[in-house]
């Protein structure tokens, strides 16, 4: 059994038949960009090599890619503090990240790339995940889905940053207002497939629902933990104290973000 196909089981016995909901939008001011401060210098790295291996978990194979070196010296705990300090630059307003955009541009981003953290963000326009966390190009691999749910081709990606590209820890960020969420909750018919999001934010609702916020908090959580679970390749990378999985909150009003695990 191939790896795509033991997650479509596991997510397909983890959330159930489809039914509807739908997502919305808004606005937030964007910090400033302030001069000169010294930050870390994250793409002097060399390419990374990976080889994959057969192996089984619970019964079921998979190809479990086995990265050989790491492309970021940072640990799992590092990352995090990273991100979180990024995000407080954001909030207060003295970002450093956008004066270093053209000249990450015109350095080895073209050939190659090396983020040290991934995130599970909304489609909201009103999350920009690189200037909430204050980095530049290259820092952080961004998947991006209205809800912020776990898919199949999420979990691909996220596993992807996580063996190949050698991210070392994975947030799964949800934000105040998501109208994702808010259509999960209210259940209406909506056109199209939009329904194909309800079934994924359900279980959030049982457990939250009607409160917005906490529905949205509790949906980060819920998607956070499909993560460690349904994939073996993260849960292996969990399991060696190479990746860390948490789930977070941005608020839209204050541009803060916070750690809910």
């Amino acid at each position: 059994m191939t790896a795509l196909r033991s997650v479509r089981g596991m997510l397909a016995n983890s959330l159930g038949p489809s039914t509807e909901g739908a997502p919305a939008g808004g606005d937030r001011a964007s910090s400033s960009c302030l001069p000169a401060f010294s930050r870390r210098k994250f793409l002097a790295g060399t390419t990374v090599a990976v080889a994959f291996a057969a192996a089984t978990v619970g019964g079921l194979e998979f190809a479990a890619p086995q990265p050989l070196a790491a492309q970021t010296k940072m640990t799992p705990d590092e990352a995090l503090k990273e991100l979180m300090d990024g995000n407080a630059r954001f909030a207060s307003g003295h970002g450093t990240s956008c004066e270093h955009d053209l000249a990450l541009l015109k350095e080895h981003n073209a050939e190659k790339q090396e983020p040290f953290a991934a995130v599970l963000s909304c489609a909201d326009s009103r999350v920009p995940v690189e200037l909430v966390f204050d980095q530049s190009i290259g820092h952080i691999f961004v998947t991006r889905v209205a809800g912020n749910i776990v898919t199949p081709e999420i979990i691909g990606s996220l596993e992807y940053g996580a063996a190949v590209l050698g991210t070392v820890a994975l947030l799964v960020l949800g934000h105040a207002h998501c109208g994702a969420v808010k259509a999960a909750i209210a259940g209406k018919e909506v056109p199209g497939q939009i329904s194909s999001l309800y079934a994924h934010i359900r279980p959030a609702v049982d457990q939250a629902g009607p409160d917005l916020e906490e529905t949205v908090r509790a949906n980060a959580k819920i998607q956070a933990s499909l993560l460690r679970k349904a994939s073996p390749v993260l849960a292996g990378l969990i399991k060696e104290k190479k990746l860390k999985i948490v789930a977070g909150y941005y608020d839209l009003e204050s541009g803060k973000v916070t750690l809910l695990e």
